[in-house]
């Protein structure tokens, strides 16, 4: 295990932009990399043999991509309403082939039913929601991000109202619309007790690499700004009780927080290394904090494998964070390897998370990292190896239910080869 104290550094941002926005012809690292996986992904698949008995169980909620007008290779993960139906979104498929929004629903059979709730056209109302998983407000609302579309074809943030037996879709803000904006917002969106948005964009603001965004009900409307400028990214974002937000660029660890006179203060709380063995590089996940306040989340590469990593960041007074890392992953066929998505912590410490790739097989896993005992380290443990048919390439966190279930979706496999929604049983 290594552990570091980082000293922050701090800059003053007001919540204004001031300069236009320059867009890069290159996709966030991520998108890049994930050009790559597909190739490894066959590969892999190659090797696959006979599964053996687990004490887990995998099920298949549903297999994207089987009747016309259905999403196509989900990456974002599920987000539950509380009454035991999950809701998500594709980046493709759909009636115009530019994404969905889609409900399951559990049915009389001990099945799944899914409905497509929001097909997106590719104009104005926004095009592939990407990463962008989807929360709701106290009314029931939905909230979300495209990474194309909208007047300016730089992404939008929606809202979706339900109406009777219907839903209703209404676009809350356009990127690229003023100078300095940001444009193709990559992730979800968080949202404070005042009702305010938050969401991070790949590219965009004064800096051009990539925007931490606010959006403010206002008059009956919303008004965007920029509230700082970050590196590229594709994480989404944390906030802490005390309304501090915390995520995460390809290189670094930042903090922003209100100072009560429309400002924000950017720190940044740790920077990862760049080289290629034994660092960390691409911290692609959103951070998740537990109740004593730590932060966790993982990187792509870095490690004593360069497989990945995931990490903890510990406050320890006067603004500085301990860093710790508490795992390194193996990669194939050992345990899990790259992780893309953040992690998820049961109440009684022990982390959850998906990898992209590694495992028995090679197209990826769902891990868990059991808490300490005394002065053990952490004990890695595979959920489940998927094969191929039950999914393969999962890109963002899953959701724990109370049971201990976890549930998530995979970009590639299912019956149609367009992706899956699971469930691991543990």
């Amino acid at each position: 295990m290594h552990s570091a104290v980082t000293n922050g550094t701090t800059k003053d941002r007001r919540k204004s932009s001031d300069t236009g926005p320059t867009f890069g012809s290159t996709k966030l690292a991520t998108a890049a990399i994930r050009g790559t996986l597909t190739l490894a992904m066959l590969s892999a698949l190659l090797l696959i043999a006979a599964r053996p008995t687990l004490a887990q169980t995998e099920t298949v909620l549903h297999s994207f991509g089987k009747r016309i007008g259905d999403g196509v290779s989900p990456e974002s993960r599920l987000t539950p309403d509380g009454k035991g139906n999950f809701y998500g979104t594709t980046p493709f498929g759909g009636s115009s082939v530019y994404g969905t929004i889609f409900e399951l629903s559990p049915n009389r059979r001990g099945g799944w039913n899914e409905t497509v709730i929001y097909r997106f056209t590719g104009g104005v109302d926004g095009a592939e929601p990407d990463l962008s998983h989807v929360i709701f407000d106290n009314a029931g609302n939905l909230y979300g991000t495209t990474f194309f579309g909208g007047a300016y074809g730089l992404g939008v943030v929606f809202e979706l109202s339900p109406v009777g037996a219907n839903w209703t879709e209404t676009v809350l803000h356009s990127f690229g619309g003023y100078a300095g904006d940001g444009a193709k917002p990559v992730n979800g969106l968080i949202m404070d007790s005042a009702g305010n948005l938050y969401g991070t964009t790949a590219f965009g603001g004064s800096g051009g690499t990539g925007a931490v965004f606010e959006l403010s009900p206002s008059g009956g409307g919303w008004t965007e700004q920029v509230i700082d400028n970050v590196e590229s990214t594709s994480a989404g974002l944390t906030m802490d009780a005390a309304g501090n937000i915390f995520g995460t660029s390809i290189s670094t660890v930042f903090e922003l927080s209100p100072n009560g006179s429309g400002w924000w203060n950017l720190t940044v709380i740790h920077t990862f290394a760049r080289a290629r063995s034994k660092h960390y590089i691409y911290a692609n996940g959103t951070p998740v904090f537990d109740k004593a306040g730590n932060l966790y989340g993982t990187t792509y590469e870095g490690g004593n494998k360069n497989n990945g990593t995931v990490y903890r960041l510990s406050p320890a007074g006067n603004g500085q964070w301990t860093f710790s890392t508490l795992h390194s992953f193996q990669g194939y066929p050992f345990d899990g390897g790259n992780p893309d998505a953040g992690v998820v912590l049961d109440a009684a410490g022990n982390i959850y998370g998906t990898t992209c790739l590694g495992g028995k097989y090679g197209p990826g896993t769902v891990f868990e990292l059991v808490r300490p005992v005394g002065t053990d380290g952490y004990k890695e443990k595979v959920l489940w190896n998927f094969n191929g048919k039950d999914g393969y390439l999962p890109m963002d966190s899953p959701m724990l239910d109370s049971a201990g279930n976890l549930y998530g979706t995979t970009i590639y496999g299912g019956s149609a080869d367009a992706g899956v929604a699971f469930k691991v049983t543990r």
